[in-house]
């Protein structure tokens, strides 16, 4: 059973800042066919201010709620527009979940993971199909729940996310976009891969590769 401290926390937050901002150009290039282009920047823009924000948290003080709000306060500061409020009630959603806990283990890890898909998914009103971000989220939570029941470790549990996160983003290519601005171009987003999609897959493969 894996023990989750607020310093572990800390590090999967900084693990994905440093990811956006290693994968920022993709994302803005994707966004660029589709929307405005700048979808890359934005999440590298709110993921570094919510590392920066929960590295300065002093760890004696700090429980895994606090690290995840303060995360999601800062997410949404740095990032007005879009996917600011989604990330940001995601985060919200996985504090309210480490409520009362000094650490986690494996079960409330696959919880977070959960309500981080929730959140995004409620506050976007979004639906598997509508070429979004809950395309990549809402299967990834769903396998990793699933392996979870099965009897599978934290590391399997989020690989099962990944792959599934993978596939979903994989599958936009093939949709046309109910929300947002790539709603517009109808048949014409066809042939590409959904945005922010392709950005939570990175935020997947972040804890997947944390907890190996």
């Amino acid at each position: 059973m894996t023990t989750v401290t607020t310093e572990d926390l800390k590090a999967l937050f900084a693990r994905i800042a440093e990811a956006m901002e290693r994968e920022k150009d993709r994302l803005c290039e994707l966004d660029g066919v589709i929307g405005d282009a700048d979808h890359g920047i934005a999440m590298e823009l709110g993921f570094t201010a919510a590392a920066k924000a929960v590295s300065e948290l002093d760890t004696t003080a700090a429980d895994p709620t606090l690290v995840f709000n303060t995360a999601a306060k800062s997410f949404l500061n740095a990032v007005g527009a879009s996917s600011g409020p989604l990330y940001a009630t995601a985060l919200m959603r996985a504090g309210a979940v480490a409520k009362g806990k000094s650490t986690l283990n494996d079960d409330d890890m696959v919880e977070i993971f959960a309500a981080l898909a929730k959140g995004i998914q409620d506050r976007g009103k979004a639906e598997v199909g509508e070429k979004t971000m809950v395309d990549a989220w809402a299967p990834a939570a769903a396998a990793c729940r699933t392996a979870r029941d099965q009897g599978l470790s934290l590391a399997d549990c989020f690989a099962a996310a990944l792959k599934a996160g993978q596939a979903g983003a994989e599958a936009t290519k093939d949709m046309v976009a109910a929300k947002g601005r790539s709603s517009r171009l109808g048949d014409r987003a066809l042939g590409h891969m959904d945005p922010g999609a392709a950005s939570a897959v990175v935020v997947i493969a972040c804890f997947h590769d944390h907890f190996m």
